[in-house]
């Protein structure tokens, strides 16, 4: 199996080789913090702790490891590894475990409810963090569906589980639903991410998905209105959304793919369905002609702040805590914040500048 695999690897960097990077500049004089970055990858996406990683990294694709190649710049990067299809919970439960380098533990009420077992994997022996604290504090990065994990890792972090503190002992329950911890989680950014949900899933109710426990019911519209409700703003915590578009409106206001992007096979069939689908949600929710434009995947504008959070757009000589600071577009498909599959580009200086910013704050 190991001969296989090292020979793929061989053959996928023969066809695609390492992008080069040497030419990235860092200047670290502007900086005031030096926080740890975690990484947290998408629908059936992959990580650190996954074999496939060391074949094909998640944060690099074809272009090689881009989480290696950050930290030969000088930043301080992991790559987290969650459930590729787990609900925001789940994936929440996970990060944080790996984070900390404890059992999983997924919540005595939410297990029972849900049906599957209130522990997972153990960390104990390999943690994705050497320390994590209110002075060792982070910042999270989620792509795609990794926008969710992150954002629900925060607010348990904050504020708990009133459901988790009911139902389970205080000797018994997980230090992360107690609350309390805000101040460990430096900043916040979501790439691509379907934060106010997606219409690749049409309009059908997903109350009728016989699994609620999962990442297909947490991206539904009406699904991911409701989590946002649940998620509040932490005044102590630097929150960014970078939207991302493959589209472009022609002339007659149809929209199409924009032919200087290179848009990935995997989502070319999904995106063209988007491109015209309005209307509204089983629980009401008016889909109009701002849900057209999208990167194959998500719709651009559910993929800016949360709807019912405060938002401004980016200003990096004036960004503040407790609001979150929208980014221009980025132009590319829904995978370009991973280096894409078939069409590599080197997606490093992107974010280099994104995290020189942020440690320059």
């Amino acid at each position: 199996m190991v001969r296989i695999a090292s020979f793929f690897l061989a053959v996928v960097m023969f066809l695609f080789p390492t992008l080069n990077v040497s030419k990235i500049d860092v200047d670290k004089t502007d900086w005031n913090t030096d926080y740890e970055y975690v990484y947290v990858h998408g629908l059936s996406g992959w990580g650190s702790y996954d074999f496939q990683n060391h074949l094909l990294p998640y944060w690099g694709m074809f272009g090689g490891d881009m989480i290696k190649n950050l930290n030969a710049l000088g930043f301080k990067c992991r790559a987290a590894s969650v459930a590729p299809s787990g609900s925001a919970w789940d994936r929440a439960c996970e990060l944080y475990a790996q984070l900390t380098g404890t059992v999983t533990d997924y919540g005595k009420a939410h297990s029972e409810k849900c049906g599957h077992e209130r522990y997972g994997k153990d960390f104990s022996k390999k943690p994705l963090l050497e320390k994590w604290s209110s002075v060792d504090k982070i910042n999270l990065l989620g792509h795609s569906f990794g926008g969710a994990t992150v954002r629900l890792l925060a607010e348990l972090m904050a504020n708990g589980s009133a459901e988790e503190r009911a139902a389970t002992d205080a000797d018994d329950i997980s230090q992360f639903f107690t609350g309390g911890k805000a101040d460990w989680i430096y900043s916040i950014t979501t790439l691509a991410a379907p934060t106010n949900g997606t219409t690749a899933y049409g309009f059908s109710d997903p109350e009728l998905l016989e699994n609620h426990d999962t990442a297909a019911y947490d991206m539904h519209i009406d699904s991911a209105l409701a989590l946002n409700e649940r998620i509040s703003t932490q005044a102590c915590t630097y929150y960014f959304a970078v939207p991302c578009s493959a589209t472009v409106q022609n002339e007659d206001g149809t929209w199409s793919f924009d032919e200087s992007v290179n848009v990935e096979f995997p989502v070319r069939s999904t995106g063209e369905r988007m491109m015209s689908l309005t209307g509204v949600t089983p629980k009401g929710f008016v889909i109009d002609e701002r849900w057209l434009e999208s990167d194959g995947m998500v719709n651009t504008v559910s993929a800016g702040a949360p709807f019912n959070a405060p938002s401004v757009p980016l200003d990096r000589e004036q960004i503040n805590p407790g609001v979150w600071n929208v980014s221009e577009v980025y132009r590319g498909d829904h995978m370009a914040f991973c280096g894409d599959l078939l069409h590599p580009h080197n997606i490093r200086p992107f974010f280099a500048a994104w995290m020189d910013m942020i440690n320059s704050i």
